[in-house]
């Protein structure tokens, strides 16, 4: 039996006359590595967006062990959903141990009158972050430089310590959007094996990643987005072996493509065009 932890349901999200994600139906299961796929523009930040609360979803909703998630960041951080960004979002002027420390936010409960008077509750509970904070940052390899600036790490150890951060909240559902953009090959598959190693903690994840052969080795379950509309979904097996999806990677129209009617539209009047010029030529020359 497998247990759903993350359940959306016909998620559509429009901004003005553009329909970014168009009625996507998706599923995490406990213990699942899942990746999102599909050719850029195809809505899979704007997808993750809705299912984290940046976004509230024009349609559909979005629930965590069965509960719909409010749609706001810090709630649905708080209802066991982590995730980190395309874009790397530290705090480049604090320390590592620092930037793992603010993931922890979520799980303290002092507040802040215990803050400022600084009593023993507080400084237990303090203390208590500052271990876990430090199991997690032995967990990803960057225990040696709990006091170095963010932004004196290496790009790749940026990124893990940007997964430390999210892991901090204590999720059951871990989002990476694409974890190893800009990564060599040594620290993409040091990357694979990071997140083999958080799912064998229990956690799910959930990834957007153009590195396929990233994808097909780690996921249990793929997903593809083309324009807004999830196009297919299997193993890495069936995926791969799908013809929409090459078809949607190469540019070319397939059958079922939202864009397939527009694009024979377009063929269209080109071949109509070309035959207006082949006969004017004609005619010029029998002249």
């Amino acid at each position: 039996m497998t247990t759903p932890v993350l359940e959306a349901r016909d998620v559509t999200m429009r901004f003005g006359g553009l329909t970014a994600v168009r009625s996507v139906d998706f599923t995490v299961n406990a213990g699942e590595i899942v990746g999102l796929i599909g050719p850029n523009g195809a809505g899979k930040t704007t997808f993750f967006n809705c299912l984290t609360g940046l976004y509230v979803p024009t349609e559909g909703t979005v629930s965590y062990k069965g509960t719909v998630l409010p749609p706001k960041p810090h709630l649905v951080t708080q209802a066991g959903i982590a995730r980190t960004f395309q874009n790397i979002r530290l705090f480049a002027n604090m320390t590592v141990l620092e930037n793992v420390l603010v993931g922890r936010h979520t799980r303290t409960k002092e507040g802040l009158w215990s803050a400022l008077l600084r009593g023993p509750g507080f400084k237990k509970a303090e203390r208590a972050s500052e271990e876990r904070a430090m199991e997690l940052l032995e967990f990803i390899g960057l225990a040696h430089k709990r006091d170095h600036l963010a932004r004196n790490l290496p790009y790749g150890e940026q990124r893990k310590l940007e997964i430390a951060r999210a892991l901090a909240s204590e999720p059951g559902l871990l989002l990476l959007d694409e974890p190893t953009a800009g990564m060599n090959p040594q620290e993409t598959r040091a990357t694979e094996e990071l997140v083999f190693a958080i799912r064998d903690k229990g956690i799910a994840v959930l990834l957007i990643e153009h590195d396929m052969r990233f994808v097909f080795n780690l996921c249990d379950r793929v997903a593809v987005l083309v324009q807004g509309e999830k196009l297919v979904e299997g193993t890495s097996e069936v995926v791969q072996a799908d013809e929409r999806v090459i078809a949607a990677y190469l540019g070319e129209p397939f059958e079922g493509d939202p864009g397939e009617a527009e694009a024979a539209e377009v063929e269209a009047a080109e071949a109509a065009a070309e035959a207006t010029s082949t006969t004017s030529s004609t005619k010029g020359e029998a002249k």
